[in-house]
């Protein structure tokens, strides 16, 4: 049988933490950033933590 290969777009997009969660970042970072305050800017520097089906997935397209 073939050995499975790993999604390539998935590693850019997501990273798995020390403890095994799936982290990617937030969307509305490229541009436009007029529309966002302060407090809005800096919620989008932190990472988004996926739970539940979604980081399964993310893991099974990262490891395989």
């Amino acid at each position: 049988m073939p050995k499975a290969k790993s999604k390539g777009s998935v590693k850019k997009r997501f990273r798995i933490s020390k403890h095994g969660k799936v982290l990617c970042s937030r969307n509305a970072r490229g541009h436009m950033h007029a529309i966002h305050n302060g407090k809005q800017r800096r919620s989008l520097r932190k990472p988004l933590v996926l739970e539940g089906v979604w980081a399964r997935l993310i893991k099974q397209m990262m490891e395989a």
